[in-house]
C-alpha cells in the first residue's frame, strides 16, 4: 500500500520537474538529496510514480480532467492496479470515486491521435506526418515503456562472455544484445555501478544504438580521431577501445565540467590515448589547429533527444527552439567536417526522431559540400557481421523495430 509520503513526495517532484529547466534525473537526485529520511525503497517507488506520469501524462490528464501533479500522480498509480481505498489509505483528497470510473471506463482508442501517443501535440503531428498513424502509435507505445539496462564490454580489458559470466556470479544475469558484438542486455534494473565487474572497468551503461553509432566509425589503430560532442564521453570510451588504446583520440566538449567526469571514468577503462579539450564554440582555434590532419571524426551532435523517451520523458514535455538546435547542427558538422583529410569519415549522429535535425542537416550539407559523399552504412555494416539491414543510406534505429534508443546516424567521406 502507498504511504502518504510516498503520493504527496511523487507530486512535489513531478512538480518541480514540469515547472523548472533541469533534466528529470538531475531534479530527482536534488529531491532525494533534500529527503535524506528517505529510505532506497521510497526512493524507487517515488521515481517509478514520477517516471510514469511523465510518460503517461496526457492520458492522465484526460482522465483527471486537469493537470495537478498530486491528481495525476493518484491516476497513475489506478492505472498501475492500486484501489482507490489505498488511495484514500495513502492520504489523497481528491475525487476517488470519479477518478476511479474515469480509469476503469477509459477508452483510450477514442481519445483524441496525441492524447492516445502521450505526446504533446507538436511532437505527435510531425511523427504522424514522417510514419503515419499506425506507426507512430507502435512507436509511441515502446518509447512510452522503460527501457532495459545495456552495458558495453569493455574490450581492452575483458571479452563479452567473461564479463557475462562474471556478473552472473555477482547475481546479475544479463543476455547479449542482439546486433552489438560488445553489448549486454539486463530487463531488470540494479545498481551495477556498485559490482566489481564495474568497478574494474570491465564495462559501462550504454544502449545499443549508441554502441552501433561507435562501430560504424571504424577507427584503426595509431589514427587521430575526434569526438566533436563528447559530453561525458560513453562514445569517447567505446571509440578508445576500438582503437585497442592507441594512436589519439581527442574528446571535444563545450562544458569543461562534463570533460572533467570523464576523466575517473578513463582512468577505470585502462584509456591513456584520450586528450580531453574543452571548447568555446565549434570555431575554437584548438579545433581550427587541426585542419585536414585527422582521419575520422565523430558529431554526436546536440539535438532534441526525443530518441531517448524511454528514459528521459520528461524531454517531451520540454520547449523545444528547433530551428536554433538545427542552425546548430549545420555549424558543428560544417566544422567538424573541415578537420578531416581526403579520404577520412565523418559520422553525423543524432538521438533525434524529427527529419529537420536528420534528413534535413545532411542534405543541406552535402548540397554545400560536394567533396563529401555518403557511405552507405550496409557496406560497414556488412563488414563488421552486424545482423541489421537499412532500406538506405543511413542508419535509423527505433525502439519498436530495433528495441533500442531512436539513433540516425550518417556516414561522410571526404574525396580528393
Amino acid at each position: 500500500m502507498a504511504k502518504p509520503l510516498l503520493i504527496h513526495s511523487a507530486a512535489e517532484l513531478l512538480d518541480a520537474i514540469l515547472g523548472g529547466n533541469m533534466p528529470a534525473d538531475a531534479q530527482m537526485d536534488r529531491f532525494f538529496r533534500a529527503h535524506p529520511n528517505m529510505g532506497v525503497r521510497d526512493r524507487g517507488q517515488v521515481a517509478e510514480a514520477v517516471y510514469g506520469t511523465l510518460r503517461q501524462r496526457r492520458v492522465l490528464e484526460h482522465v483527471c480532467e486537469n493537470g495537478l501533479p498530486l491528481n495525476l500522480v493518484a491516476a497513475w498509480w489506478l492505472t498501475q492496479g492500486l484501489s482507490g481505498r489505498a488511495l484514500e489509505d495513502a492520504n489523497y483528497r481528491g475525487d476517488v470515486r470519479n477518478l476511479v470510473e474515469r480509469t476503469r471506463t477509459l477508452d483510450r482508442s477514442q481519445l483524441p491521435f496525441a492524447v492516445q501517443a502521450n505526446m504533446p501535440d507538436w511532437l505527435a503531428e510531425k511523427l504522424r506526418a514522417q510514419f503515419g498513424d499506425a506507426e507512430t502509435l507502435e512507436l509511441a507505445t515502446a518509447l512510452n515503456r522503460p527501457a532495459p539496462v545495456d552495458l558495453r564490454v569493455n574490450t581492452v580489458k575483458a571479452e563479452r562472455d567473461a564479463v557475462q559470466a562474471q556478473l552472473a556470479e555477482e547475481g546479475y544475469d544479463t543476455r547479449v544484445t542482439p546486433y552489438s558484438p560488445v553489448g549486454l542486455r539486463r530487463d531488470e534494473r540494479a545498481s551495477l555501478f556498485k559490482t566489481p565487474a564495474f568497478k574494474k572497468g570491465l564495462f559501462e551503461v550504454q544502449d545499443e544504438g549508441s554502441q552501433l553509432v561507435s562501430l560504424l566509425l571504424e577507427p584503426r589503430r595509431q589514427e587521430m580521431v575526434v569526438d566533436f560532442c563528447a559530453g561525458a564521453g560513453g562514445k569517447t570510451l567505446h571509440i578508445g577501445a576500438i582503437m585497442t588504446n592507441t594512436g589519439t583520440l581527442y574528446a571535444f566538449d563545450n562544458s569543461a565540467k562534463r570533460l572533467e567526469r570523464l576523466k575517473p571514468r578513463l582512468a577505470r577503462a585502462g584509456l591513456d590515448n584520450v586528450r580531453s579539450v574543452a571548447i568555446a564554440h565549434e570555431r575554437d582555434d584548438r579545433v581550427r589547429r587541426l585542419a585536414g590532419k585527422i582521419d575520422r571524426v565523430l558529431v554526436d551532435a546536440p539535438c532534441s533527444g526525443t530518441g531517448t523517451l524511454r528514459r528521459n520523458p520528461d524531454i517531451k514535455w520540454r520547449q523545444l527552439e528547433l530551428d536554433t538546435l538545427v542552425a546548430q547542427q549545420q555549424d558543428i558538422l560544417v566544422a567538424a567536417a573541415a578537420l578531416v583529410k581526403t579520404g577520412g569519415r565523418v559520422i553525423y549522429a543524432t538521438c533525434s526522431l524529427l527529419r529537420e535535425e536528420n534528413e534535413g542537416v545532411i542534405e543541406k550539407f552535402t548540397a554545400a559540400h560536394p567533396e563529401f559523399r555518403i557511405v552507405p552504412v550496409q557496406t560497414i555494416l556488412d563488414r563488421r557481421h552486424i545482423p541489421l539491414t537499412m532500406t538506405d543510406d543511413a542508419l535509423r534505429l527505433l525502439p519498436h523495430r530495433q528495441g533500442t534508443d531512436g539513433f540516425y546516424a550518417v556516414v561522410l567521406e571526404k574525396q580528393a
